[in-house]
Formats: C-alpha cells, sequence, structure tokens
C-alpha cells in the first residue's frame, strides 16, 4: 500500500470515563476529521456549540441525545444515526450512554454548496 495508511477507529480506545477524548485523525486545509469518544459525558446546560465549520457527525457505538438551540425537542442518536450540522446551528450533548463508549466520527467542512441526503 504505497502511501497509504490503514488504521482502525476502535483500536486502542483512550479511557474516556473522566473526559471526552478528541483525536485528531486527519487535516487538511478545508477538512478536519476526529473521532470522539464519550462515557457519561454532556455538554454544560448553558454550553452550546456554535461553530462556524459545517460538520457531519455519525454515532458508531453507544447513544446520545443531540439538542438544537432553535428546537423543542432532542435528537436521541443510535449506532449508524448520522447528523449535517450547518454552520453557526448553536447545539449540544444532552447525554451520552453512562455504561458503555459512546463512539462518534465527526466530519468538519466549509460547509458552502452542501446538499445532505440523510436517507
Amino acid at each position: 500500500m504505497p502511501n497509504a495508511s490503514l488504521a482502525n477507529l476502535f483500536a486502542a480506545l483512550p479511557d474516556a470515563k473522566n473526559s471526552e477524548i478528541f483525536d485528531e485523525i486527519l487535516r487538511s486545509p478545508c477538512l478536519r476529521i476526529e473521532r470522539i469518544v464519550s462515557h457519561g459525558q454532556s455538554s454544560p446546560a448553558t454550553g452550546w456549540y456554535d461553530q462556524q465549520p459545517a460538520e457531519w457527525v455519525i454515532l458508531l457505538t453507544g447513544s446520545a441525545e443531540i439538542i438544537f438551540e432553535a428546537e423543542d425537542k432532542g435528537h436521541v442518536l443510535k449506532p449508524g444515526d448520522h447528523l449535517y450540522i450547518p454552520p453557526g446551528c448553536r447545539h449540544r450533548v444532552a447525554w451520552t450512554e453512562k455504561d458503555t463508549d459512546t463512539v462518534w466520527l465527526a466530519v468538519f467542512f466549509d460547509g458552502r454548496g452542501v446538499h445532505y441526503n440523510a436517507a
């Protein structure tokens, strides 16, 4: 595999019982990919993420709830569920599973010209 690298998202998962772990997997000038490992963490009740890059996130293991400031109810995610979060869309994590790791893959990009097929 010249010029290629192989890795596994589930290999050597860090211990996230005390704090959420963010591992940058790939970065370029217009793209960033992170593996996030949570274990019972949530955003502070007053702590909204308000980021400028767009984000596409998929839940790989565990479960979690995402709340958007502009909506009345949250979105419970289970493995395989994914969300597109436009730039400036205020959101927070209400909870992640306490008894097991919740593993996310988050892709950050500029968000221009996005067509999101949620199917």
